[in-house]
């Protein structure tokens, strides 16, 4: 009994002591709601779900009636097939009476760019060709007509003469970002029509020795021989690419494909169609690749620039002053690290256009000026 009264006292005692110090330090604890105004923050807003479509079906209904298919055919000359046994050999002493005439054809892709019957191809793709059919995707057939090729970015534009045809809807390969989903479109080994879907790998491929002037989007969609010339979509079904080549060992899909970024392709058709052909600025340089040890020969803390080799007599390098031996360090106000990037920035020069060059010759930095010329064919 003590025992208890004793904890209750100690209790009372405990209770009085928290008492005072809220009185003491914390008045505003014991005047209830008043003088405050309780902010209750508003219920969170419930989160939508990032989702991708159920299906890219209208996406492709969208694009596929532009994606044709291309059939090229040409005649070539193939041996006897007697020839190579000695006792049929001597009959055909005389190299023509060994030989004989057999067509070959071959498949690829393109896209209707225009309501007029434009179509985007890949150069290779009717490359030697002596005639060229279009199947377009209702099954219609019609001779094409080459309007123009560009073979240093392996385009070509071909022409029918149908009517009411479905051109594509085209996009903007500039906005494409690493992820984004895309769909290749075309004739696999000739078996139809045929969708594939994967995502951009990467953009701004270069040095890869497929093309003069190289700018590949990379994909994982399968990509397969017939495919070349065909369409690379978005999930909404505009073009951004034309499929070009892929990565293989076996002459299958390996998961890297490469597509010509519309904006370029669109550009060169443009062109084409406008004049025939692709007019690209030119110096007349030949340049040669900066390693490690000409850079320390330059004093160069790193190999950047290019060094001129060798320069054409009367042309616009030779005329703005460039000699052999110096290092084209920039062009217009960017500075240039590789062959390529020379290359890239002379090309898109028009002709007759005006270039700023920045080189070093004798470890001294020039300021000179050239007017290009066109890039010879």
């Amino acid at each position: 009994m003590v025992k208890l009264s004793r904890f209750l006292l100690q209790a009372a005692l405990a209770g009085i002591a928290v008492a005072l110090v809220i009185a003491l330090f914390f008045p505003g604890l014991l005047d209830g709601d008043r003088g405050t105004t309780a902010v209750v923050p508003p219920p969170a807003e419930p989160r939508q779900a990032v989702q991708g479509p159920i299906s890219y079906a209208p996406g492709v209904a969208r694009a596929a009636p532009a994606v044709v298919n291309i059939m090229t055919s040409r005649t070539i000359e193939v041996p006897h097939p007697l020839t190579g046994e000695p006792e049929v050999d001597r009959f055909f002493r005389d190299p023509p009476h060994g030989l004989r005439d057999r067509e070959q054809a071959s498949l690829g892709s393109g896209v209707i760019m225009t309501p007029n019957g434009h179509i985007l191809t890949n150069h290779h793709v009717i490359e030697q060709a002596e005639a060229i059919a279009v199947v377009l995707a209702n099954g219609d057939a019609h001779p094409a007509a080459i309007i123009g090729i560009d073979a240093e970015t392996d385009l070509a534009v071909l022409r029918i003469a149908a009517t009411e045809v479905t051109a594509a809807s085209v996009g903007q390969s500039r906005d494409l970002e690493v992820g984004d989903v895309v769909l290749a479109i075309g004739n696999p080994f000739g078996v139809g029509q045929t969708v594939t879907q994967g995502i951009v790998s990467a953009t701004g491929r270069t040095e890869l020795g497929i093309n003069l002037f190289e700018d590949f989007i990379q994909t994982d969609a399968a990509i397969n021989p017939g495919n070349s010339g065909g369409a690379l979509i978005n999930a909404l079904g505009e073009l951004v690419g034309i499929n070009t080549a892929i990565f293989t060992r076996s002459g299958g899909s390996h998961g890297i494909g490469f597509a010509i970024p519309v904006d370029l392709a669109r550009d060169v058709m443009n062109e084409i169609i406008e004049t025939g052909y692709v007019a690209r600025g030119w110096l007349g340089i030949e340049v040669q690749a900066m390693d490690r040890a000409l850079a320390e020969s330059f004093g160069l803390e790193r190999p950047r620039g290019v060094l001129i080799a060798g320069i054409l007599n009367g042309g616009p390098a030779g005329r703005a002053g460039l000699q052999p031996g110096d290092v084209i360090v920039g062009l217009d106000g960017q500075r240039v690290d590789n062959a390529r990037e020379a290359l890239n920035a002379i090309a898109r020069k028009r002709p007759g256009e005006r270039i700023e060059i920045e080189a070093l010759r004798d470890g001294e930095t020039l300021q000179l000026e050239a007017t290009v010329d066109q890039r010879p064919v």
